[in-house]
């Protein structure tokens, strides 16, 4: 009989210590060597109505104008077996400024990274300027480019289509992107045109997921930026300039982290409107998918009530968190007094998490969040023995009992950490606990156990007595 296999009496470390011996090691990291279809085109041809068709769902936000989308996003595809990347990108144009010319970069970026570049044109408008000039650098392109002529919505519209010919690019596909038709026959055509190997291996699961949350125009793009250490987001003056949750994989001094910048949440998701509507239902997903969330809040201006709702929607989510005070270097003297003051007041029922004074643009005290984010992290993961859980419960309602009940003393039967991710703790009692007593437990549960930088949910089990 071998060492393993008499396993009645293992411990949880025993388990591991086995998995160890017998190779079976679980990698933090997965990474692949998969191709990337870019899809470029001018603004407002319908982008990223393809690009949700290519991935079968409805991710990229889309709108009827213009520059809705800013940055470069990755999308994971798979298409008759084989597992590929499909990448968004913001209209380009070559005669662009400010804003428009940080997207055009993005979209640059994207040519010059895919092993297959799907080029989109607009039928119903035919060649443009724009589309000729970026014709002529894709004719000089490495990779296969595939023409799509988009909005081709009847057979009426082949003599349309002829005009692509000129653009030298060889046959234009056509394709309804708003109703689905020659969506495959373009698919099929960029699987055939993926090279034997990829230009570039990606990760495409493992890391910790962290997302950067907090209202229009706090600095959360330019964190990303400063982490990734060149242009990954796209970043403006005007509030609400990222749209799509933008992610990027990047490796910091202890680990490697999928970071995932989204889009400022308004004060009323309701009242936001079009594609800012979208973007707000988009940041809410990212919450629930993230473990750890990064608040930031504009340490110049006043803590706002925008803000507590961003907060609330992390502690109901129910992730680690950690609070940054972007802008730290435009804080002006007379405004730490009121600072201070706003707050005690806005942030007293969060006295768990670590708060850092950092600034994204020149790059101060960036370098203590990595080790804030671990820690909430190994708290959101943490569980407490049974045993010690009860000895502590007992001490604590020894030391303060709960208020009395319809002339009888609620008693605690039992507690146990019921899941972690939160940390929950569920307690079996003969009475309701209300929720003024659930803080003090919650206190007490903190000063003896820590969980510094995770919420810590305490439910009840009422057991009623038996009749006799």
């Amino acid at each position: 009989m071998s060492e393993h296999e008499n396993n009645d009496d293992y411990l949880e470390t025993d388990w591991d210590g086995i998995e160890e011996d017998l190779g079976i090691s679980r990698p933090d990291v997965v990474t692949e060597t998969l191709p990337t279809v870019a899809i470029v085109g001018r603004p407002n041809v319908g982008k990223s109505t393809l690009v949700n068709r290519f991935i079968g769902r409805r991710e990229a936000v889309v709108e009827d104008f213009p520059g809705v989308t800013r940055d470069r996003i990755s999308y994971l595809a798979e298409w008759n077996g084989q597992r590929f990347w499909v990448q968004d990108t913001g209209g380009w144009d070559p005669n662009t400024k400010g804003i428009h010319a940080a997207i055009a970069r993005q979209a640059e970026a994207a040519m010059e990274e895919a092993d297959v570049i799907v080029m989109v044109v607009d039928t119903t408008v035919g060649i443009t300027e724009t589309d000729s000039v970026m014709a002529e650098r894709l004719q000089r392109a490495e990779q296969p480019v595939i023409l799509v002529s988009n909005k081709f919505e009847s057979d009426t519209q082949y003599a349309d289509m002829a005009e692509f010919y000129g653009l030298g690019l060889g046959d234009p596909w056509p394709v309804s992107a708003l109703h689905g038709r020659g969506g495959a026959d373009v698919l099929d055509k960029a699987v055939a045109s993926f090279p034997k190997e990829p230009r570039k291996a990606s990760i495409t699961e493992g890391p910790r997921r962290v997302a950067l949350v907090g209202r229009p125009n706090v600095g959360k793009s330019s964190l990303l930026n400063k982490f990734a250490k060149h242009e990954r987001s796209v970043v403006d003056d005007v509030a609400g300039t990222t749209v799509d949750p933008v992610d990027s994989i990047i490796d910091l001094d202890e680990a490697t982290w999928r970071f995932i910048d989204t889009a400022g949440l308004r004060k009323k998701v309701k009242q936001a409107q079009g594609h800012e509507y979208y973007a707000s239902l988009r940041t809410q997903n990212v919450i629930e998918a993230a473990e750890v969330c990064v608040l930031l809040i504009d340490a110049s201006t006043p803590i706002g009530e925008q803000d507590q709702r961003v907060l609330s929607m992390i502690l109901d989510a129910g992730k680690a968190l950690v609070i940054a005070f972007n802008k730290w270097d435009l804080m002006e003297e007379d405004r730490r007094y009121f600072f201070d003051r706003e707050f005690d007041e806005m942030l007293a029922h969060v006295p768990w998490v670590s708060k850092i004074n950092i600034s994204a643009k020149t790059g101060r005290a960036l370098q203590k969040l990595e080790p804030a984010m671990i820690e909430a992290l190994e708290n959101w993961d943490k569980r407490v023995p049974t045993g010690q859980l009860n000895n502590w419960m007992r001490e604590a309602i020894a030391e303060n009992p709960p208020p009395m009940k319809n002339n009888r003393l609620p008693k605690v039967l039992f507690a146990t950490q019921a899941s972690t991710r939160p940390p929950t703790i569920v307690m079996f009692t003969t009475g309701f606990l209300d929720d003024g007593y659930r803080r003090y437990l919650e206190r007490k549960f903190r000063e003896t156990f820590g969980f510094h930088g995770t919420p810590v949910r305490f439910a009840v089990r009422v057991r009623e007595r038996r009749q006799r």
